[in-house]
């Protein structure tokens, strides 16, 4: 495959992804060089919103009918192994940037009052992970792919230490570093072992061009090495049973900034769906039911563990690893619904979880507490509060008219169309989705005031009401125009569909023959 000139950038005219990454690196060093506080967090927050502005106008731009990669943008970096730096974009990553750079706004928002101690390196580091996570999403050689991947670990260790509202956050940012570190050695193996097996068979070298490896057909003992070493990688951080425990232990410890971008962006599942099935799609079929029962048994462990939480993070938490769950049990289908009901679902935790946690937060700023022991009541106090808290949670359970009723149904008939048996393990995590979740609302909203810290509670503040109402309008949006996010993604997925179909051996077996 010829290289593509240097910072191609299609209909845009310039390269748009490159500064999607680097904008934001860049403000970090503006914010190093400000003293006042209130500069900080007007510049942080300038700095997000063209953020926002410069990836709603990348997806304004795609061309959602173009299955390939657009705005692809390549240069030569270590000319010696064939590493570029590459990035590009298709339908199925195409959303993921404008919901981090909205994300991100949010957390802004959130954090504006509530960090007192060093605000300039906080919001430095927040927009630093911001850049280094569109590099994630954006990164088309596996080397430049892998830098930003383990670039993110940086400032999530800092911010869990220094500003986690837990008393063993220390412990929680070493977890956690631990945990991503021990699934990185798995992962830049197997893409170690992509680049040398193109060296050996086409002769010219590696190379880690993704473009080029989806197309070069492995062999079978390959295939199973390179999807094993992947998927556990990715699994790590996704985060997938029984690799999970750090995500309950960051959630409860660190900042709540965080913890709404860590539930929000699954990082670890686009990895799974963006390279560990495509590129061993022959591997990954003979592993559907490996795949598709760490997926479900995510989904019930996660809801049953969340049914007996006392602490609304916590819950959260263990949610997250359900519904993380479920969406790896769509991609398992490998069949359009599946595929495209598992990128809406990964949409959604932008807007939901990462809502949620948010409110959770906010929760915790008044209260110093997200235990049910201090919340009872809260509807009396907190109205506002209340009704969005409501509306975000009934979109985590799939309610009719929300964003999560489309993706979850969608997901549903794809494990459904591979396996009847599969679907109805599927409907009951559903199901025990909305039993944690009303039961938690139940004991925490409804009924009398508890606590005299909840009666005096002041509801939601004009920031925090707008952050909310964004978030509300979204999940109203994807809920009842499903095809604004299906249109961008639908030549894309039938594209990865097709990938997985046209590579994958006839021995394997396919998801579409389970019934039979």
């Amino acid at each position: 495959m010829n290289p593509d000139p240097l910072f191609t950038a299609d209909l845009i005219g310039m390269p748009i992804l490159s500064l999607l990454i680097f904008l934001p690196l860049a403000w970090t060093l503006l914010l190093l060089l400000l003293c006042d506080d209130r500069a900080v967090r007007v510049v942080a927050l300038a700095g997000a919103v063209l953020e926002l502005i410069l990836s709603l106008v990348m997806l304004v731009s795609l061309r959602p009918e173009t299955a390939g990669m657009q705005f692809v943008e390549q240069a030569s970096w270590m000319s010696s192994l064939n590493v570029h730096y590459l990035l590009g974009i298709d339908g199925i990553a195409a959303l993921f940037p404008p919901l981090t750079a909205l994300l991100f706004c949010a957390v802004i928002l959130a954090s504006w009052t509530s960090i007192q101690f060093m605000p300039r390196l906080y919001f430095a580091l927040l927009l630093a992970l911001e850049g280094v996570t569109m590099g994630v999403f954006c990164a088309l050689d596996l080397v430049l792919f892998f830098l930003f991947w383990e670039l993110t670990l940086v400032p999530i260790y800092f911010l869990i230490s220094l500003w986690g509202i837990g008393p063993e956050r220390r412990f929680a940012a070493t977890k956690y570093t631990l945990f991503m570190l021990t699934g990185g050695v798995p992962l830049l193996f197997g893409m170690i072992l992509l680049g040398v097996h193109h060296a050996g068979v086409a002769g010219g070298g590696f190379s880690f061009d993704y473009r080029v490896l989806l197309e070069q057909p492995l062999p079978a003992e390959v295939q199973t090495a390179v999807f094993l070493l992947l998927f556990f990688g990715f699994a790590v951080k996704a985060p997938l049973f029984p690799f999970h425990t750090w995500l309950p232990t960051v959630l409860k410890e660190g900042p709540v900034g965080l913890s709404a971008l860590l539930a929000g962006l699954k990082l670890g599942v686009f990895g799974i769906l963006r390279f560990a099935l495509p590129l061993a799609p022959s591997a990954a079929r003979d592993s559907f039911w490996l795949i598709a029962m760490l997926g479900l048994f995510g989904v019930l462990y996660g809801a049953l563990v969340a049914l007996r939480q006392s602490n609304l993070r916590k819950m959260l938490a263990f949610s997250s690893i359900s519904h993380a769950g479920l969406v790896i049990a769509g991609l398992a289908a490998m069949n359009i619904q599946g595929i495209q009901g598992a990128i809406f679902q990964l949409a959604n935790f932008a807007i939901v979880a990462g809502g949620l946690m948010l409110m959770a937060g906010f929760l915790h700023h008044r209260l110093g507490s997200t235990d049910v022991a201090s919340l009872g009541g809260l509807a009396q106090p907190l109205p506002r509060f209340t009704a969005f808290f409501l509306l975000l949670g009934m979109a985590s359970i799939g309610l009719p008219g929300t964003n999560g009723f489309v993706a979850e149904l969608l997901i549903l008939l794809g494990v459904l169309h591979a396996s009847p048996s599969l679907a109805a393990v599927a409907l009951l995590g559903v199901i025990l989705g909305a039993a944690y979740f009303l039961g938690f609302f139940r004991h925490t909203f409804l009924g009398p005031v508890t606590q005299p810290a909840a009666a005096s509670a002041m509801d939601l503040r004009p920031r925090e009401l707008l952050i909310v109402s964004v978030m509300g309008l979204l999940v109203l949006t994807g809920g009842l125009f499903p095809s604004l996010v299906q249109n961008v993604t639908a030549s894309a997925a039938n594209a990865w569909v097709i990938q997985m179909a046209m590579h994958g051996e006839t021995r394997s077996i396919s998801p579409l023959n389970h019934r039979k």
